[in-house]
């Protein structure tokens, strides 16, 4: 294929980006979030995160890892591109009486000088960036040398994988976007972090989503979810196909066949900075 036709069919990353931004700002995934707080601070601690360290949480959402480092002492800045999500991760910081700076950003595009931090982290947030390589290169940048990039990314065969994996069968995700998935994999890591770091460590953990009943979670997510909220908007006629399949799928993962049970793995990652 010649580089005119290369061209043509590149994906319209800023498109890409815009739809994605309209997608995290609807439903309410702070009310998801809070559930998953105990990543955060799982993240934190394996972090080794000291007192007095400079973080940046980027992609934070309501800030899961913000305040597991702010409980830490230490001196952090949260980052969204979503107001409403910055704005629900400062009022948590303030009922917990927590000094946390929170500041609307681009994980594409952090508006910090390089070195600035000691520790950088993200939860189930720069995996979802429109332009991968970019987000990884400003994780790295904004990092000083010896510092640690901290993760938490679903993985392609875990629940939440199988989860986006169900959602594409009805709405196709965008061509030519490598998919957000890519990050709770090893051999994607090496490439997005390979060139900036000293080590890669990546432990497979597994948080446990309880709900009432399949149908309850998902009567709860299409409405606070934003990617299944903005599924089940998509696909019209089909929602009752939709809620089927998401429903099959977790009675298959669920543990418990009085309520839903489901382990889904993630993949905590710890970047060693060169």
């Amino acid at each position: 294929m010649n580089i005119a036709a290369q061209t043509l069919t590149a994906p319209d990353l800023a498109a890409v980006k815009s739809k994605q931004h309209a997608t995290w700002s609807s439903g309410d995934y702070s009310s998801v979030g809070t559930t998953i707080q105990i990543v955060g601070e799982t993240l934190a601690e394996s972090m080794d995160l000291r007192p007095d360290m400079r973080v940046l949480d980027v992609a934070a959402g309501n800030g899961n890892a913000t305040l597991a480092a702010a409980r830490r002492f230490c001196n952090v800045v949260s980052t969204d591109y979503v107001s409403s999500l910055l704005r629900a991760g400062m009022a948590r910081a303030e009922a917990e009486r927590l000094t946390v700076a929170f500041r609307e950003a681009d994980a594409e595009d952090l508006p910090f000088e390089a070195n600035s931090f000691d520790a950088v982290m993200s939860t189930f947030g720069a995996m979802f960036t429109a332009n991968q390589d970019a987000a990884a290169q400003e994780l790295a940048r904004v990092c000083r040398a010896g510092g640690k990039i901290g993760m938490a990314n679903w993985t392609p065969d875990g629940f939440i994988g199988t989860v986006f994996k169900t959602i594409g069968q009805f709405v196709p995700p965008p061509a030519g976007v490598r998919a957000p998935l890519e990050w709770g994999t090893e051999t994607r890591l090496e490439e997005l972090f390979g060139n900036s770091a000293r080590d890669i460590k990546v432990t497979r953990r597994t948080f446990t989503f309880r709900f009432r009943s399949p149908q309850f979670w998902i009567e709860h997510w299409s409405n606070v979810y934003g990617p299944m909220h903005k599924a089940f908007l998509a696909v019209g006629d089909d929602a009752p196909a939709l809620e089927a399949e998401l429903i099959a799928r977790a009675k298959e993962a669920s543990l418990d066949d009085t309520a839903m049970i489901v382990p889904a793995t993630y993949a905590e990652v710890i970047v060693h900075r060169a």
